[in-house]
């Protein structure tokens, strides 16, 4: 009776509970989680939103009027690059203590994460380059050239493994054209002409790169073959998002005071009309991010002012003053309690892998003892 138990019981559990604790999970390199907002670029430097709480708790004086930020996997390191002071610091969320900082040319204003590598790339306008960074200290551990200023990058994640730990691309928005490069091995595989000059980059999960241009245009780029389709005119974009549940981009159109919300491209398929909506306000907006459930969106406004979005429902829920340019927002976990710094981190991701293979351990072996103590307590009686 106990051998059918266990068999057909406690073999699958422990086989549920073995593949949860050793099986490495992906994760966003962009935040999302709908836990906290960060602001960069408002009267404190950078503005901390608690979503459910809907109001502030927080600053983190970043100085140099920060640009665009963004979180580790875990949320417990903020990136932000300062083009006044000519750096990118690795900020602790929790506390908001610099841990390290690097001297980046070209006044960096933009940033992008590899969460296979844990590589950070930064740069800015004033240089022809950009630099790849161990955020676990700052140090340049490889500079790409570029064939001009830089406008825009982002990492699209191509790379066999979780989160593409074999290697991914980069793509760079520079004078005219896109630059695409093995982030790997660092070699440059291919380039892009753009109408327009591009400028910010999005690479939501699937085979397409939406980008915007410096003469106001919005166009798609099929990651595959490199074709460039023409989606939208007429307009001033910012940067932009995606709903991870839908597929929909959102575009902040500055000129015009509105969300423009793409309906996303699949190949194969015929192309959507474009808008598939927009989202006014009274305010012109500089940056969206929508949480990674497709709950809710954040925009920050050229006023002072975030607006926090019901995106199913379609309409605003709120909005609060934060003061100063807003110019990026991301969204995300709550910060760890502990471990403040890489190494801390380290060591305590350590003690948690051996102590998910002690527990799994003792899941194994429990259940074996208990049968070998039924078999011998059976055995006894059947002899009585």
């Amino acid at each position: 009776m106990f051998s059918e138990i266990y068999r057909k019981l406690i073999v699958p559990w422990l086989v549920f509970i073995t593949l949860l604790l050793l099986t490495p999970r992906a994760a966003h390199a962009d935040g999302g989680a709908p836990n906290l907002a960060y602001i960069s670029g408002t009267a404190k430097g950078v503005t901390i939103f608690d979503v459910a709480q809907q109001k502030i708790t927080g600053n983190i004086p970043a100085t140099g009027d920060p640009h665009t930020i963004l979180l580790s996997t875990d949320g417990r390191f903020l990136y932000a690059a300062q083009p006044q002071n000519g750096r990118v610091s690795v900020i602790v969320a929790k506390t908001g203590e610099t841990l390290c900082t690097a001297s980046i040319p070209g006044q960096p204003t933009l940033l992008a994460l590899d969460p296979g590598l844990n590589i950070l790339y930064a740069a800015g306008n004033g240089a022809s380059s950009v630099s790849a960074l161990d955020p676990t200290n700052c140090a340049v551990k490889h500079t790409f050239q570029t064939d001009g200023p830089v406008y825009g990058l982002a990492v699209a994640v191509v790379g066999s493994g979780i989160s593409g730990s074999t290697g991914n691309q980069l793509w760079i928005a520079s004078d005219d054209s896109l630059t695409i490069f093995d982030d790997l091995y660092g070699q440059r595989i291919g380039s892009v002409p753009i109408a327009g000059g591009p400028q910010y980059l999005i690479v939501p999960p699937g085979a397409t790169v939406y980008v915007t241009t410096r003469q106001g245009s919005i166009v798609a780029v099929d990651l595959n073959n490199h074709q460039v389709i023409s989606l939208i005119t007429g307009g001033t974009y910012g940067t932009m998002d995606y709903d991870a549940n839908t597929g929909e981009i959102y575009v902040p159109d500055q000129q015009h005071n509105r969300i423009i919300v793409l309906t996303p491209i699949n190949a194969g398929f015929t192309l959507p009309h474009e808008p598939a909506r927009m989202i006014d306000f009274k305010a012109s907006p500089q940056a969206v991010a929508i949480t990674s459930d497709g709950q809710l969106g954040f925009v920050a406004l050229s006023d002072g002012n975030l607006a926090m979005l019901d995106i199913p429902g379609r309409q605003l829920i709120s909005t609060t003053f934060v003061g100063g340019k807003p110019h990026f927002i991301i969204t995300g976990l709550y910060p760890p309690a502990i471990g403040t710094t890489p190494q801390q981190t380290s060591v305590l991701n350590s003690v948690l892998n051996v102590a998910a293979y002690v527990f799994v351990i003792v899941l194994l072996v429990v259940p074996i003892f208990l049968f070998r103590r039924y078999s011998k307590a059976h055995d006894t009686g059947v002899k009585r």
